[in-house]
């Protein structure tokens, strides 16, 4: 019991610290609303799984040991945020009617924000780290189980999941009672900023 109110307080503390999970959230919050943001953070969850699940058959070990593979990720992950990052600055200075009809189209095709969450989560070097270093130490090797492993996986699963529904449902909130278009605009910009600022991260990472 000791050991899962542990890992959980860890996990919660990387949960709720500045990351581009966050910062996607932020973004996709303000400008797309509350299913789009809801997409993305099931698929933030469901990469989760794909974090744990290469943890605990050790693939996350053979591929550290891996300096070519590891740099084509962090190259792969930097290149993503960074898109990110300028999509959001460009769309923050497009008219209301052209982002209308963006959100409309991207509303049929709404797996996109699942990947977007997906591809995310699973490229965070700050998540494969934890993963590769803090995870193991909760796991036995003398007494292993695959289903309290994915049990630790599901719990932080949950924690992300429940962490960016509320900053989702408050993001809602403050939507409503301002209503204010210029704020959204640079809510996109800080947050497209703030995607490249971690993208510079991820390539100086070591």
């Amino acid at each position: 019991m000791n050991d899962i109110l542990a890992f959980s307080l860890i996990a919660l503390l990387l949960v709720v610290s500045p990351g581009p999970n966050g910062v996607l959230i932020l973004k996709t919050a303000s400008s797309q609303g509350k299913s789009a943001s809801i997409l993305n953070i099931f698929g933030l969850t469901t990469a989760t799984f794909f974090h744990g699940a290469l943890s605990i058959f050790g693939f996350s070990a053979l591929l550290m040991q891996s300096a070519e593979l590891f740099f084509i990720i962090k190259i792969l992950g930097a290149g993503y945020l960074f898109y990110i990052g300028v999509k959001a600055i460009i769309n923050s200075y497009k008219t209301t009617d052209t982002k209308v009809n963006e959100v409309a189209k991207s509303e049929k095709q709404g797996l996109g924000y699942f990947n977007e969450g997906f591809i995310t989560q699973i490229l965070n070097p700050k998540v494969s780290m934890f993963y590769l270093a803090a995870f193991p130490q909760f796991i036995s090797p003398d007494n292993f189980s695959y289903f309290n492993a994915f049990s630790l996986v599901a719990i932080h699963a949950s924690i992300i999941f429940m962490w960016f529904l509320g900053v989702t449902l408050a993001i809602e909130k403050i939507k409503l009672s301002a209503k204010n278009t210029k704020v959204g605009n640079w809510v996109q910009r800080i947050s497209g900023t703030a995607m490249i600022y971690f993208s510079s991260l991820v390539l100086t990472q070591k």
